[in-house]
């Protein structure tokens, strides 16, 4: 089997590319940057853009599958980059699959396709889409994963998109070194009651989903041009997580708490006036953000569990364990 990533050297895209080489693939990754760690381990590494197909119109040639994990993850920055990456860029990855008789796409998208910025409880994959958007990161990735979705049967393609939600653990650069750079620097409050419950999802458990789904794509496959949400099936209430996670990093505790709605409003403000001086940087708050720290996100992931028999082999104390070993909950 020859498969290629996309996003090969972020933090998902290392996990599944170590994945595909222990089971003996030959592997590709693409990214921005050469990898030589993923090379040591038997892969080839591609510089590439997604959004700049003659940067990758011959690297496709030959490969079996491909997982397109590669997107801007952020929650700020400006339009246009989250349109030519997240949307036309995988718009180019599906024209390339085409191009080159690729027969299975594995798409990572993402539950905030579906997050309007209210409670979602137990949520399945029949959730519409809403109609508007609180940031562009969601929003470019709904476009890009209809799309995949659309794909499906086309040309002798078959497609699947996964959404797992908050991916975390050992060899994370974004979600946790962010959390802990805010709590060292006394930015981090708790917004709403605290009372909220959210998914998240190891990395090993998320990397090895896209593996699964994948053995499900083909003629009468399971996961043939389907959605599917994952996480550990055990929802955590949101800030004693982040407290477990301060407390083994020996980080300072959350001590001050915001109102939802004052989060919000601030976010709201923090907005306006960031696009109004045209700043790039990330604003401390926006809605998105205030949604995301203050309400229920959880999901029914019994689809993935029944069509590709996804199980969450690593548990949340096992991987808080792993990240941060000799700290006992």
């Amino acid at each position: 089997m020859k498969s290629l990533v996309t996003g090969g050297g972020g933090f998902l895209g290392q996990a599944i590319v170590k994945m595909l080489l222990e089971r003996g693939d030959e592997v590709i990754a693409l990214g921005r940057n050469r990898y030589s760690a993923l090379e040591e381990l038997g892969a080839t590494s591609f510089v590439a853009d997604v959004s700049k197909p003659e940067t990758f119109a011959d690297i496709f040639s030959g490969v079996d599958e491909v997982y397109h994990t590669a997107a801007i993850a952020d929650i700020w920055g400006r339009p246009q980059d989250f349109i030519s990456i997240n949307y036309k860029g995988t718009l180019n990855v599906i024209a390339a699959c085409h191009a080159n008789n690729i027969k299975k796409l594995i798409y990572t998208s993402s539950p905030s396709v579906v997050f309007a910025g209210k409670s979602q409880r137990n949520v399945n994959e029949s959730q519409a889409y809403p109609k508007t958007w609180l940031a562009d990161y969601p929003k470019t990735k709904a476009m890009a994963e209809q799309a995949v979705l659309q794909s499906n049967g086309q040309r002798g393609l078959y497609s699947v998109a996964l959404r797992p939600h908050l991916i975390w653990g050992p060899g994370d650069r974004h979600l946790i070194p962010r959390l802990l750079k805010r709590a060292q620097k006394g930015q981090l409050m708790q917004v709403g009651d605290g009372q909220n419950k959210v998914d998240i999802i190891y990395i090993d458990n998320a990397a090895e989903a896209h593996l699964l789904a994948s053995k499900q794509l083909g003629p009468n496959g399971n996961s043939n041009g389907k959605a599917y949400f994952l996480s550990q099936n055990a929802p955590v209430n949101l800030w004693d997580f982040i407290g477990e996670i301060l407390s083994r990093a020996k980080a300072p505790a959350v001590k001050k708490s915001l109102s939802f709605k004052k989060a919000y409003n601030i976010g709201f403000l923090m907005e306006k006036a960031y696009k109004l001086i045209g700043k790039t940087e990330e604003p401390r708050m926006t809605r998105f953000l205030a949604c995301q720290l203050a309400t229920d996100h959880y999901y029914d992931i019994s689809r993935s569990i029944s069509d590709f028999n996804y199980v969450a082999r690593i548990s949340t104390k096992k991987g808080l364990d792993i990240m941060f070993p000799g700290e006992l909950m």
